[in-house]
């Protein structure tokens, strides 16, 4: 079922320039991939290459980018060609897969103090426990599970086998023993908040989890008890944040990286991949804490190195007050 390029700029707007509104499109395609019938995006200049190449029936594209694109065929203009091209996957999305209707699947075990809006979803084997609440537009795909007084805003999205609100990882050592802290606090989930397939948001121990507005979560992410994420965050797949943590609005931490307890990190704050942040980070800014890749008899040699850093240092110093002394 193809839409018309003049049905896609009705709904996002843009402007379309060298082809015809009735032309149809079929898929959106990669830049190096696409074909006749496909529309497909320009995300970054970098990419400009490709775009001569490229085979799309149409490219959205920048208005700097406006001759480049007209050389090879139609395009569409956008000051954001990426977040347009997201609108268009959108556009599509609910064009041939509607969204499934409100109301609560048969398989579902809902507590009877549960609440959900009646404008919401509740998918196959999910379960919400006592108190539990969804809000107005939320979509809870198939085994997510919300514990006890978890509360989840409006039109959020969360996607299978999440589990929000189970114990955080409380224990008090005593005897050479255990002794297990129990978890007394919940999980909130502010408005229009997307968490991928797995995800573990554990509730707090006195005071609840906060998960603010707009925060997007990736897959396999677990998120320790009493953490506070400010909004619009994004985290990559397989992040962990452990216990009381705090990430402040709009900051953004790469794939399997992880922030060490009690931390906190200001707003615009951005962690590359693989990173281990463990001092709080008060200033906004791009951080990497990453050890290079090399062959492993090369790493072996620098990490030996490395862990002689502490004593190259002082006899550094103690040679450099030498000098000055002769």
């Amino acid at each position: 079922m193809s839409l018309l390029l003049g049905q896609i700029v009705d709904a996002l707007g843009g402007s379309l320039q060298g082809g015809s509104r009735d032309t149809p499109i079929c898929r959106i395609a990669p830049l190096q991939a696409a074909g006749p019938g496909d529309l497909s995006v320009l995300s970054h200049p970098r990419y400009q290459q490709q775009l001569a190449a490229s085979r799309a029936t149409c490219v959205i594209v920048a208005p700097a980018l406006r001759a480049a694109a007209l050389a090879r065929g139609a395009c569409i203009l956008a000051e954001q060609p990426y977040a347009y091209f997201a609108r268009a996957t959108q556009l599509w999305r609910r064009h041939h897969a509607p969204a499934p209707a409100p109301g609560v699947h048969a398989s579902a075990v809902l507590d009877p103090t549960a609440q959900v809006h009646p404008t919401a979803s509740i998918g196959p084997l999910c379960v919400l426990e006592r108190d539990a609440q969804v809000g107005a537009g939320s979509r809870l795909q198939a085994r997510v599970t919300v514990g006890a007084d978890c509360r989840i805003g409006a039109r959020c999205l969360l996607h299978a086998g999440v589990v929000v609100g189970a114990d955080g990882f409380g224990f008090a050592p005593e005897d050479g023993q255990w002794i297990k802290i129990e978890q007394l606090g919940a999980v909130r989930i502010g408005d229009d908040v997307e968490i991928g397939a797995n995800t573990c948001i554990d509730r707090g121990t006195l005071q609840d989890t906060v998960i603010e507005d707009g925060v997007k979560l990736d897959n396999l992410i677990q998120i320790g008890h009493n953490v506070h994420i400010g909004k619009h965050s994004a985290l990559a797949g397989c992040v962990g944040v452990a216990g009381s943590a705090r990430i402040g609005a709009h900051c953004t931490i790469g794939g399997g990286a992880i922030v060490l307890g009690h931390l906190e990190l200001a707003d615009h704050v951005h962690i590359s991949a693989a990173t281990v942040v463990t001092r709080s980070l008060t200033r906004p800014g791009q951080y990497t804490g990453l050890f290079p890749i090399d062959d492993n008899a090369r790493w072996e040699k620098n990490a030996a190195t490395l862990k002689q850093l502490h004593s190259l240092r002082e006899r550094i110093k103690a040679l450099e007050q030498a000098l000055k002394a002769a």
